[in-house]
């Protein structure tokens, strides 16, 4: 009875949630395809080990984690498989991908660690509290502000650094 009532509630935070979902992936690798392969395969591993749920109502947080373990992981194996310089790379895909309107706003966001990029996306672009996010990144709730507001001065940095050029 537990593995259907946490099955049936991951298949409605993701029917809910799918475009949370797939923004926060593409925040990631800035691909529609990539992003979309991401969202797939998290829903596959949330599917093949919802029985571990115990709560069901902590469905959501278990899936956002999930997921971005699933889009750091898949950044980890493209830096392994990089072939092209970034600049080959940016000609060859202009025009290709989605952009965003504030440019140096997201720009900034792509320099910082992962550490920090994670945990002010999920708090302003996912508008997750603290503690959810605590929860999804197994961290403390000290260590999530400490890196939220670490994560927002360098970002303020780099944007001052921009104005400045």
């Amino acid at each position: 009875m537990k593995n259907e009532t946490a099955k049936a509630s991951l298949v409605t935070c993701i029917t809910e949630r799918k475009e949370d979902f797939y923004r926060l992936a593409y925040s990631y690798v800035k691909n529609k395809d990539d992003a979309l392969d991401i969202v797939q395969e998290s829903i596959q591993k949330a599917l093949t080990s919802v029985e571990s749920v115990k709560n069901p109502d902590v469905i959501k947080s278990w899936f956002y984690k999930i997921l971005v373990r699933t889009a750091i992981d898949y950044l980890r194996k493209q830096k392994k498989l990089k072939v092209m310089d970034d600049e080959t790379i940016e000609f060859l895909s202009r025009g290709k991908e989605d952009h965003y309107k504030d440019t140096d706003l997201h720009e900034a966001l792509d320099d910082l660690p992962h550490q920090y990029k994670t945990i002010i996306i999920l708090r302003f672009f996912e508008d997750l509290k603290l503690e959810e996010i605590a929860d999804i990144t197994g961290e403390n709730i000290n260590t999530v502000k400490t890196r939220l507001y670490r994560g927002l001065k360098l970002m303020r940095i780099q944007l001052t650094k921009e104005d400045l050029s």
